[in-house]
């Protein structure tokens, strides 16, 4: 990313690295390689064991092959969407598109109630913070969940604004300096408001002096049902237990998970003192109780609004998994909606300043969670891939002027990206990954069709790319509407 900052306006503009579209040999990916490989071998087997008739006779496979090669479907290439393909027909076969909780057979103690690769996530609440840390025993992570609040900051002045946005610089190269970090998440999600805003506000603010104005309004707050929506940010911190093996080991004594919980509370601590610095309020660590409404509100939205309003309803993680999750090639069905995740796959090529998502962010009447990836990446690592990567292009560069292809304006763009990433590493910068995904959720199918579309036309006014994902509609849910650091 490229800060420009002018002295007539105090706001810098921010430029975004393009996505990454090389292949191994002149553009070409593994697959296209291998399939085109086989289209070749082909073609000289026949002419040389039976001429032109063997040619003839085996044209649907190299014309074949050379077809899934080179024909493009859906923002893919043909042979591109075989693994796709071939990983849905398996697991349709072996009925894994469908989740019913076996309600008489009860789960291990300590696992979470969810479907999918996150059947494995293990609770462990920790006894000095009381905070719910997550144990994904395949991944090797610890994962702990922070409430945010903050104001608007499309509100606040340019200047304000700026300061924020490098503050939030600040606490991601935090996370990149210290090599244990795994994964950051910051989700951004619309929840349906169940009215405990505006009584809140009145425990704080309204004088009950028990007139009949007072009473009146005393009552009227506590039958109000849930009205319109209201915004909720949390910022997920996956600890690397395989990169903090030695320092699990010596905090631990003996006891894997109390070694990973101490590491973990340092990174929460450095977390923490970061978002002091960026202005950023903390509401406090999530509970086992906090995780769990979240949990059941993501799968059963219609009974997200009653969780809250009861605060001793839905506070077990053992039971805050779905009843009936129905995974279809576009969309995942769970208890009380439907759900659809999107991909942003571009973000914006032009230079643009640091509120570009609030049409995305502001969208109305739609319940959705914008999910933010971030993967730190070791210096020394970003500098391996980073040469790696210059040197490819170079090499393409060249391959193409020596067989006189003609060289385009993307591949020179993303060479000049490198050339950038590589100067900010060298000036000391940290390197992160990021990857968006937006999660829609609608009552019915119409709705959610008609959610999609208002997402896909508010991300295009944030100048960013969607793709909506299909064959991987239960893993890809998991990780954009779930704060638990899941892979994408």
């Amino acid at each position: 990313m490229v800060s420009h900052t002018t002295n007539e306006y105090p706001l810098g503009a921010v430029q975004f690295s393009r996505l990454s579209r090389r292949g191994i040999l002149l553009g070409l990916s593994l697959p296209q390689l291998i399939v085109l490989g086989i289209a070749i071998l082909t073609v000289v087997t026949a002419l040389y064991t039976a001429g032109g008739m063997g040619l003839a006779w085996t044209s649907p496979v190299w014309a074949g092959a050379g077809l899934l090669a080179v024909i493009p479907a859906g923002g893919r290439k043909l042979i591109e969407w075989v693994p796709i393909l071939t990983r849905w027909a398996a697991r349709t076969y072996l009925g894994q598109l469908i989740y019913r909780r076996r309600i008489i057979k009860p789960r291990p103690a300590g696992t979470l109630a969810l479907p999918g690769d996150a059947a494995p996530l293990r609770e462990w609440e920790d006894p000095e913070t009381g905070a719910a840390m997550i144990h994904d025993p395949h991944a090797q992570t610890l994962t702990v969940i922070l409430g945010v609040s903050h104001p608007a900051f499309v509100l606040l002045d340019p200047g304000e604004q700026q300061r924020r946005v490098a503050g939030w610089g600040r606490v991601l190269a935090a996370a990149c300096r210290s090599g244990r970090i795994a994964r950051i998440q910051v989700s951004e999600r619309t929840l349906p408001d169940s009215g405990t805003g505006l009584a809140e506000w009145w425990a704080t603010h309204g004088t009950d002096d028990g007139s009949w104005a007072s009473t009146t309004y005393a009552e009227l707050i506590d039958r109000a049902g849930p009205a319109g929506e209201r915004h909720a940010t949390t910022i997920s911190l996956a600890l690397d237990m395989k990169a903090a093996a030695r320092q699990i080991r010596t905090a631990g004594g003996g006891i894997r998970i109390r070694g990973a919980a101490a590491v973990l509370r340092q990174e929460m601590t450095t977390l923490t003192t970061a978002l002091r610095a960026a202005d950023l309020t903390s509401t406090g660590w999530l509970t086992p109780g906090e995780v769990a409404v979240i949990l059941r509100g993501t799968y059963d939205p219609a009974a997200a609004p009653a969780l809250e309003r009861h605060g001793h309803l839905g506070r077990d993680l053992a039971t805050a998994g779905p009843v009936a999750v129905t995974e279809t090639w576009d969309r995942l069905r769970s208890d009380s909606a439907f759900h659809a995740v999107l991909w942003v796959t571009e973000w914006p090529r032009s230079q643009v300043y640091p509120g570009f998502l609030a049409p995305l962010v502001l969208s109305n009447g739609i319940l959705r969670t914008l999910a933010l990836h971030y993967t730190p990446v070791r210096a020394d690592q970003a500098a391996r891939d980073l040469r790696k990567k210059k040197t490819e292009l170079i090499s393409d560069a060249a391959q193409r002027r020596k067989i006189g292809q003609i060289e385009d304006a993307a591949s020179t763009a993303e060479l000049d990206d490198v050339l950038q990433q590589e100067a900010d590493l060298t000036a000391g910068h940290g390197v992160l990954r990021v990857s968006g995904l937006v999660s829609v959720s609608a009552p019915t199918v119409d709705e959610l069709d008609a959610a999609v579309a208002a997402v896909e036309q508010a991300a295009i006014q944030a100048s960013c790319e969607t793709r909506r994902l299909v064959g991987q509609q239960a893993q890809a849910f998991t990780a954009a509407a779930l704060p638990l650091c899941r892979p994408v």
